[in-house]
């Protein structure tokens, strides 16, 4: 594919994912309530979700995912139940603040890859923004291996930095927390928010 169309492709893709969504609230809150753990996988998995709508938009099977409703019904349904549960564990987990905690680690990142991959399966606005932007940007019919792979990878670069820069900037705001009632208030607006990117998620 030409330089122009691969840059406004990213383009395009940096302004959608840095808008706000279920995904950028559910990586803002949670790194806010537990630090960067976790988050690279969920990241990751975020990132795979996009490629793979991508792909079902080359195919033409994001018409036929979107016509099977009970299917992504179901798909969308388990993103937002995991984001209800993440959301109950912030509300009810103990309110330590960062710097009287130890450094939190990578354990249940395989349910968070998890999580972020149903997430991004289930979400309407990433099945749309590559089924509507696509057919403007490339000939699908004639759309090459070479063409879809770089495609892929500005998705991944893009999204990683974007949310990648969500979790520092949450990170760095969350150290500033030094007591016990704020992360406590911390926690429960984190887990609020989290639940309503999992009410968006199952109502859209």
């Amino acid at each position: 594919m030409d330089f122009g169309t691969l840059a406004f492709f990213a383009g395009i893709l940096t302004l959608a994912a840095i808008s706000p969504g279920p995904a950028v609230i559910a990586i803002v809150a949670r790194t806010l309530a537990r630090g960067r753990s976790g988050s690279a996988a969920f990241i990751a998995a975020l990132a795979l979700g996009d490629m793979l709508w991508l792909a079902a938009a080359c195919l033409g099977l994001a018409a036929l995912a979107a016509a099977l409703g009970g299917l992504f019904v179901l798909v969308r349904l388990t993103g937002a139940a995991y984001l209800l549960y993440l959301a109950y564990r912030l509300w009810t987990d103990p309110a330590v603040p960062p710097a009287q905690a130890p450094e939190a680690t990578d354990r249940g990142a395989l349910d968070l890859f998890g999580a972020g991959l149903a997430l991004s399966m289930g979400n309407p606005k990433t099945m749309a923004f590559y089924l509507a932007l696509l057919p403007t940007l490339v000939d699908l019919e004639h759309l090459t291996l070479l063409g879809f792979a770089e495609m892929a990878a500005i998705i991944a670069v893009v999204l990683t930095l974007v949310f990648a820069g969500y979790v520092l900037v949450a990170d760095r705001a969350r150290r500033f927390i030094a007591s016990t009632r704020a992360m406590r208030w911390l926690n429960r607006t984190c887990g609020v928010a989290m639940a309503g990117a999992a009410v968006t998620v199952a109502t859209k």
